[in-house]
């Protein structure tokens, strides 16, 4: 996904190879081609397998069957970076502990790689555990230790709560349009889509009101499940909470040790590095992620049990802050690792999304994932449902206030839909951790903004039109993550069924 303001001149890379080919041994050629990071990309599949099947029994309440048939086989890696396909473990392979909430893959399977485990803990979901721990470990990883919340959501009218009441649909709104939006966008076949494209979940909202919620058999509005990048967007505004009360600078050098360590640390290149940078994505940082390789970088974290403020520091400057955007996983662990240090104490840095955000907006049902140390891995690894999504895009909706209280700040909402000045010559396609319509998008409002994961997870806000869509999705990916649901897609269809913003015509396009 990088997008380089300085491509290289064309041809080069393929005449360097050709150079090379002609050149080198065919020996030497032939070692290259050997995959020598094989036993380390079957580690991280079978951490991604333990933590995926751990999350979706003990987080989503689903059967194995069905985390198999969906979660597990939506993973593929296919073509993409070169990866071949891996088919889950079989269930012989597999061990569950259903008291425990634990399980273990790679049981009795060929000794390539240690047997994988993943443990779940209350309000952090399931957590990766090193290829050296078993289960006589888990006491030792984090803990949130919360109260449950003492009332019942279901009793509660929303959206602090889940009663809805019905009610006709708000005059303007085309019941029938509305209809035939959702119908394409969970028939896809039928509408032109790709088998692969799975719709699990939709939710509009219209001003603040529920006017279309609809899921695939097997979910319902309870079901959480992973939301991929759409993380991020969540994290950027955790950090603007922090932001609101003092504890991270939005244009101060990130307060990190950067790694490996140099003498003088205000000699570091990257010293100059600040948390717009990180969350425009244009921290300048090696791009460890570029190419999906699972033996370094973010999978490594995610699925093999490294430490997840570690790897984010410890990477080169290529560019100067602020000049090249390049979509990270790692430079959104690096904003939650300078909150974390503004937090100053990990306990209630555990503590801090759950009591200065979700619980404050009715999210129950989020639960933001960690990383054996205690770092919160929300580049990626967050279980929640459409309703919470759509809590939040209404908080943004409402410029950050809830129930009359400014939980987050106007200015960090005007921030997030800000384009990166580094996207200033591809589009102006991404903000401070949530996406952009892009300059040539003719066909949905400038002024929305949208969070964006893969398998087609999506948050939409349009003020112009009070309006928020939530898609929840697991498109397959094994052919690569372009033929995945189209976000501003989503969106324009949607739109059919709603008046217009501040005209009260409906969107018909715009002058580019």
């Amino acid at each position: 996904m990088r997008r380089d303001a300085r491509p290289a001149a064309p041809g080069i890379r393929d005449l360097l190879g050709l150079a090379l080919a002609l050149l080198c041994p065919v020996g030497l050629r032939a070692q290259a081609d050997y995959d020598v990071h094989q036993f380390t990309t079957e580690l991280v599949w079978r951490g991604d397998q333990a933590l995926t099947l751990c999350n979706g029994l003990f987080v989503s309440h689903r059967t194995p069957e069905q985390v198999r048939a969906h979660e597990l086989t939506s993973l593929l890696y296919g073509n993409r970076g070169g990866l071949r396909p891996w088919e889950p473990m079989p269930f012989d392979q597999v061990s569950i502990d259903y008291d425990g909430r634990t399980v273990a893959v790679g049981i009795g399977a060929p000794p390539t790689a240690p047997v994988m485990r993943a443990a779940y803990r209350e309000g952090l979901g399931c957590v990766i555990m090193g290829p050296d721990q078993d289960f006589r470990d888990v006491a030792d990883l984090p803990e949130l230790g919360l109260p449950p919340l003492g009332d019942d959501a279901e009793s509660i009218p929303w959206p602090d709560g889940d009663l809805v009441r019905r009610a006709p649909l708000p005059a303007g709104v085309d019941a029938d349009a509305l209809q035939a939006a959702g119908e394409w966008l969970f028939d896809r076949e039928a509408h032109g889509g790709y088998e692969g494209q799975v719709t699990t979940g939709v939710l509009v909202l219209h001003r603040g009101r529920i006017v279309y919620e609809r899921y695939a058999p097997g979910f319902d509005r309870t079901t959480r499940t992973r939301t991929w990048s759409t993380a991020k967007s969540i994290a950027a505004v955790v950090i603007g909470v922090g932001a609101g009360k003092g504890l991270v600078e939005l244009d101060a050098p990130l307060p990190v040790a950067w790694l490996p360590a140099r003498r003088d640390p205000a000699t570091d290149v990257r010293a100059g590095i600040t948390l717009r940078h990180v969350l425009n994505m244009s921290s300048g940082l090696y791009p460890v992620d570029n190419d999906w390789q699972p033996v370094r970088g973010s999978h490594l974290v995610y699925f093999g049990g490294w430490d997840g403020s570690a790897v984010p520091r410890d990477r080169g400057l290529l560019y100067e802050p602020g000049t090249v955007w390049d979509y990270e996983n790692l430079d959104i662990l690096l904003g939650l690792l300078a909150l974390k240090v503004g937090v100053g104490d990990d306990r209630r840095f555990l503590e801090f999304p759950h009591t200065e955000l979700f619980r404050r907006i009715g999210m129950r049902s989020t639960v933001p994932g960690v990383d054996r140390y205690g770092n919160y891995i929300m580049s990626s690894q967050v279980y929640t449902n459409a309703r919470d999504l759509g809590r939040l895009g209404l908080l943004l909706l409402g410029r950050g206030r809830w129930n009359g209280e400014q939980v987050l700040p106007e200015s960090w909402v005007d921030f997030l839909r800000t384009p990166a000045p580094a996207t200033a010559g591809t589009g102006r396609q991404y903000g401070g951790g949530w996406w952009l319509p892009p300059d040539d998008r003719t066909d949905v409002p400038q002024d929305a903004f949208a969070s964006s994961g893969s398998q087609g997870n999506y948050t939409i806000v349009v003020p112009s039109y009070q309006l928020v869509v939530v898609r929840r999705g697991m498109d397959w990916e094994e052919r690569g993550p372009d033929l995945r649901m189209d976000r501003w897609d989503v969106l324009a269809r949607i739109l059919h069924a709603f008046p217009g913003g501040e005209g009260g015509r409906k969107f018909e396009g715009r002058t580019p």
